[in-house]
């Protein structure tokens, strides 16, 4: 097991620099003068020059590409044009809302895509089960900014019942603050035992959460439920039926588990597309993640930040897809190596 870990981590060493070095190409492609950005709109010749010199540009881009992963392997990932500040933290800083997000959308995903997706292939053409693929095909075919858009006209502008944009409120940051520890604010304010932030943090959560959780829950629901139609029609779940087992311990406990190699693949797919998916609702509800910093770094050419967020990212993806490599030799004896 040691050798194979060994050898997908080497693997993903290559797939980021394969990454890092896309980004790269692009981010110098990007329209508009990263020191234009610096220095303003009527900067001088000489000020150009200087300018240019601090950030490397007056440089091949080969010998640029070499600069910034030589920097890179000495942790610095440069400074962000736009604030001023090392990017480690301005993605330290937003990195938290990020992942809690996706997490929590992730969660959701799972623990109502597979039930549904074990019931509808149990009540094959049934109204459960037609409701539920309508539905499936309804939550692939919103688009994600439009789904998010008009949720906020129906909980905010309607109903007021649920905050537009923001992580939480301002006011319990400067009346009642609490310690960031984790920065996932929802375990933060426990910890704290500040269950006003709490609140006000559980309602700036539910519709980005929502969100992401209707255009992704038909993913994992059809191809639970496309799974579950063909394992529950092979001999030994029939023999299962005949001998008088229970029709739960079937679902769950046989057919499930047979579905899980595709089921976890699926799964980690998902968390990819979540993750992209966040950075449109991020910047929709205004959260402070790395959605909103990415979208504003990409327009203002602020290469150094664009590369730092593209690095975290990626690495996340591809560290929940060897977990879930991993987790296909839990699942299935026949899978484990030495």
């Amino acid at each position: 097991m040691a050798k194979y870990i060994a050898q997908r981590l080497i693997v993903m060493f290559f797939i980021l620099l394969g990454v890092l070095t896309i980004t790269f190409v692009l981010s110098r492609a990007l329209p508009g003068s990263p020191v234009e950005m610096m220095l303003g709109n009527h900067p001088t010749v000489e000020q150009i020059a200087v300018a240019r010199e601090k950030l490397g540009l007056d440089k091949p881009l080969p010998i640029q590409y070499f600069n910034y992963i030589g920097d890179l392997l000495r942790g610095d990932f440069g400074t962000s044009l736009r604030t001023g500040r090392p990017v480690v933290e301005e993605v330290v800083r937003r990195v938290g809302a990020t992942f809690e997000l996706t997490f929590l959308a992730m969660f959701w995903v799972v623990l109502l895509g597979v039930p549904i997706g074990v019931i509808s292939a149990a009540r094959q053409n049934s109204v459960v089960d037609n409701t539920a693929r309508a539905g499936s095909i309804a939550g692939t075919a919103f688009p994600v900014f439009i789904l998010a858009m008009g949720l906020q006209l129906l909980f905010y502008g309607k109903l007021n019942w649920l905050p537009l944009q923001g992580r939480i409120d301002a006011s319990i940051l400067l009346d009642t603050p609490f310690e960031r520890v984790t920065g996932f604010y929802l375990i933060d304010t426990l910890l704290a035992g500040n269950f006003v932030a709490l609140w006000s943090a559980i309602k700036h959560l539910t519709l980005p959460v929502l969100t992401l959780v209707i255009v992704t829950l038909a993913t994992v629901t059809r191809i639970t439920r496309n799974m579950m139609v063909e394992v529950l029609s092979e001999e030994y779940i029939r023999t299962a039926v005949s001998y008088g087992v229970p029709k739960w311990r079937i679902h769950y406990a046989y057919a499930l588990k047979a579905t899980m190699i595709p089921l976890l693949t699926v799964v980690g797919l998902t968390f990819g597309y979540l993750l992209g998916g966040a950075v449109v609702v991020e910047f929709i509800f205004d959260w402070p993640g790395l959605g909103g910093f990415v979208v504003f770094s990409i327009a203002q050419n602020d290469f150094p930040a664009v590369m730092g967020a593209t690095l975290v990212l990626a690495t996340t993806y591809l560290s929940i897809n060897l977990i879930v490599d991993l987790l296909y030799h839990l699942v299935d004896p026949r899978l484990r190596v030495q």
